[in-house]
């Protein structure tokens, strides 16, 4: 098996995306609660797939901080 290309691994899941014939495979680890998934996908899946989570990851921040009032001019 290739080596990962990007890994990170925090105390409680672990997340690899590792080169394959047909793409890139995307592994994640939660032991915690003894979850394992892989994926296949192609490097334009792959593309999709990285958008989606940094757009959900955005939406989650938006969500997550208040706004500050700006106060009229």
């Amino acid at each position: 098996m290739e080596p990962a290309l990007r890994t990170y691994d925090a105390s409680s899941w672990a997340l690899a995306a590792r080169p394959i014939a047909s793409g890139v495979s995307v592994e994640l680890d939660i032991p915690d609660r003894d979850i394992a998934a892989a994926i296949t996908l192609t490097r334009d899946e792959a593309r999709a797939f990285a958008r989606a989570i940094l757009a959900a990851a955005g939406d989650a921040t938006e969500r997550t901080f208040p706004h500050p009032q700006i106060p009229e001019a």
